[in-house]
Formats: C-alpha cells, structure tokens, sequence
C-alpha cells in the first residue's frame, strides 16, 4: 500500500545516504555523525568540501525511533549500529535499516 511504499522508499534512501556520509568520513579522514532531528534527521562532522546531504524525510511523517546518533567513520570498520523508522499515526511496520560494521548499510527486515 501507500504508507508501506513511502516508508520503505525512506528506508532505502536512508540506507544510501547513510553509506554515502560513511564514504566521506573515510575519505575525509574525520568522523562523521548521523542523528534524528524534529522532522528530520542531520549529518555532523561532514567535511566543508562534501556535497550537502538531505535532511528531510520524504514523506513528513517517518520518524526515526529513539535518539542514539550513528558514528559512521573514518574508520574502515564500524561497529553494528541500526535505526528504526516507522510513520506517524500508520500501522504499517516499522522498518529497520542496519550494517554490521563492515557491509553497506542495509533495509534488513521489517519488525512486527
């Protein structure tokens, strides 16, 4: 359905940009931050010479659970880390996008 797609499209492109700001960390040679903002989400730490990244959901009501803020470098591994997302006043699934620490970041499951 509807919800399911739009909350499924922010979780892949979570995913993507979360593995784009990992890159640049690495590149870089400085750590670089994720974290869930009111209505949306920031990068911290990224270089002034990288492209700006989005810091907006695609649909206004996905929301990251709880407050944890994601380190993504500059190191070549990094530990498991994961962020949930779910849509606002939707029933449908929350999503869990995740890497282990050495694989791209990933939409690995839906939770009950």
């Amino acid at each position: 359905d509807g919800d399911r797609r739009a909350l499924s499209q922010d979780a892949e492109r979570l995913a993507a940009l979360l593995d784009s700001a990992r890159a640049q960390s690495r590149v870089a040679g400085v750590p670089v931050h994720w974290r869930a903002t009111p209505g949306g989400f920031a990068f911290d730490g990224l270089p002034p010479s990288a492209p700006p990244l989005p810091t907006h959901w695609l649909d206004a009501r996905t929301q990251a659970l709880g407050n944890a803020p994601l380190t993504l470098g500059p190191d070549p591994i990094i530990g498991p880390q994961a962020v949930v997302l779910q849509l606002a006043g939707s029933r449908t699934p929350a999503q869990r996008v995740a890497t282990d620490g050495l694989r791209p970041f990933e939409v690995q499951n839906q939770l009950p």
